[in-house]
């Protein structure tokens, strides 16, 4: 496994409903021999939802990694100088962080993680959570997916019907995204159908 005795760092956004399809893979980045840094946004490290309590979600992800979640600006900035990582993965990754890496907003805990790692040229894998994306943040996914440094974890429409703008990741893509990103290389194919 190419992310044994790596470090990677594992950022959470506010697509609560997806933590559960999350959590597995940090599981298993752990298990496979990763250190995992995990690092959440302030909207995911204070709000609880019907998908459970913010509280429960820090528990769980300290508990996985053995490492305190980073949530703040302040406590992400040290990513990049000081080189931490050899991957980050952002999954879930909503729309709206999507945006703001697209466009270099770098306001909150997982943006700046983003900004400071990519000063490293090192690859930031992402893994899309949004039910505009293929609606008003099609243009953000397309410029991620153009820019350097940048991976995306292969996405599909998870339910077409209900919710025809909406984009998720395969979750269970994420390892092997991030291998492929150590290489440089972009995992295919990055369009997949959802069952």
């Amino acid at each position: 496994m190419k992310l044994k005795n790596k470090t990677v760092g594992f950022a959470v956004t506010g697509s609560f409903c997806t933590f559960s399809k999350v959590f597995p893979e940090v599981e298993e980045l752990v298990k496979e021999g990763a250190k995992v840094m995990p690092v959440m946004s302030e909207i995911s490290y204070n709000t609880d939802t019907r998908f459970g309590k913010a509280k429960e979600h820090i528990e769980r992800l300290e508990r996985i990694t053995g490492e305190k979640v980073i949530a703040t600006i302040r406590d992400a900035e040290p990513i990049g100088p000081k080189k931490l990582l050899d991957v980050l993965v952002v999954a879930p990754c909503t729309g709206n962080t999507i945006a703001k890496i697209a466009n270099g907003i770098a306001d909150s805990s997982v943006t700046l993680a983003v900004k400071s790692h990519l000063r490293n040229k090192r690859p930031v894998v992402i893994a899309v959570s949004t039910n505009d994306g293929l609606a008003n943040n099609a243009k953000n996914i397309g410029v991620l997916s153009n820019m350097k440094n940048i991976y995306l974890v292969p996405i599909g429409q998870d339910d077409c019907v209900e919710k025809e703008s909406s984009l998720v990741a395969d979750m269970k893509q994420i390892i092997p995204a991030a291998e492929a990103a150590l290489d440089g290389k972009q995992l295919q194919p990055v369009i997949v159908l959802h069952n």
